[in-house]
C-alpha cells in the first residue's frame, strides 16, 4: 500500500484527482490540499510514499515543492503544460502527467511508483523479494487485477489491447498500448514477436517457421523481432 497526498490549488482537478487515487487498490489517501505550504505540514507529521503535485500554483510552484520537500517521497507531477516535463525528470519525479489524465495512463504512472517503492524497500531490507506477480488495467469500469502468469499472448489494436488468459475464454479488453504493457512485463517470461504480439514464453506449445503456436492459436513472427525470438529460445532461426 503507498500513502499518497494529492495537491493542486484548482477544486475540480484536485476533487478529479482525489477519484483518480480511490480507484486504485494500493494507493492510500492521506490528505489533499489546494494550499502546498499545508502539504508541507503533512508531511513533517505522517508518513507519505508518494505526493501528486500540480506545478502551477501561487506562493509556491510544484517544482519548488519538490526541491524543499522536508522528507525524501516519490513525486507524480500532473499539469496542463508539457513544457516543464524536463526539469521536473532532471528532479527524478516518477512521471509527467498530462491534462485532462486519462484513467489508463494514471495508473501506468502509479504502477512505476508501486514498482519504485517495492524496489527500494527490497534495497533497503537487503531481500531478493520478486516483483509484482501481477497488474492492474482498467476494463468494464474498473480497475481488474491480472495475474501475470495467467497471460498467454496480448495483442495490439492500435489504442487497445486483447489480454488473452489462461483462466478465461474471453480475453480482456483494455484502452492501452501494446508498448506500455510490454513496459511492465518481465522480459524472462515474456517476448515480443510482432509489433501487434506480445506471447508468453511458458504458453509457447511449438515453433514452426516463422509462426508461435499456443495449442492450436498460430501468431506470426515477424522480421524485425524474429532474431532476438531464437536467441532467446536457444534456437538457429
Amino acid at each position: 500500500m503507498l500513502r499518497c497526498i494529492a495537491i493542486d490549488d484548482e477544486e475540480l482537478a484536485l476533487e478529479l484527482l482525489e477519484d483518480n487515487i480511490r480507484k486504485v487498490p494500493y494507493l492510500q489517501l492521506v490528505a489533499s490540499c489546494s494550499d502546498p505550504l499545508e502539504a508541507i505540514k503533512i508531511l513533517q507529521e505522517q508518513p507519505v510514499d508518494l505526493v501528486f503535485l500540480d506545478i502551477q500554483m501561487p506562493g509556491l510552484s510544484g517544482l519548488q515543492f519538490i526541491q524543499s520537500s522536508p522528507v525524501p517521497c516519490m513525486f507524480i507531477l500532473i499539469t496542463a503544460y508539457e513544457k516543464y516535463a524536463l526539469e521536473g525528470f532532471n528532479l527524478n519525479v516518477v512521471d509527467y502527467l498530462v491534462k485532462p489524465v486519462e484513467l489508463d495512463r494514471f495508473i501506468k504512472a502509479c504502477n512505476k511508483a508501486l514498482e519504485l517503492h517495492q524496489l527500494r524497500s527490497r534495497s533497503k531490507n537487503g531481500g531478493d523479494a520478486p516483483a509484482a506477480s501481477y497488474l492492474f488495467v482498467n476494463a468494464d469500469y474498473s480497475l481488474l487485477k491480472i495475474q501475470k502468469s495467467d497471460i498467454r499472448w496480448i495483442e495490439g489494436l492500435k489504442d487497445y489491447i486483447r489480454i488473452h488468459l489462461d483462466s478465461s475464454p474471453k480475453p480482456v479488453v483494455t484502452r492501452m498500448s501494446i508498448k506500455s504493457i510490454e513496459e511492465e512485463l518481465s522480459p524472462a517470461e515474456f517476448i515480443r514477436i510482432h509489433k501487434s504480439y506480445i506471447v508468453s514464453i511458458h504458453a509457447i506449445t511449438s515453433v514452426r517457421k516463422n509462426s508461435v503456436f499456443i495449442e492450436s492459436m498460430e501468431l506470426p513472427i515477424s522480421e524485425n523481432y524474429r532474431e532476438k525470438f531464437f536467441q532467446l529460445i536457444g534456437r538457429p532461426g
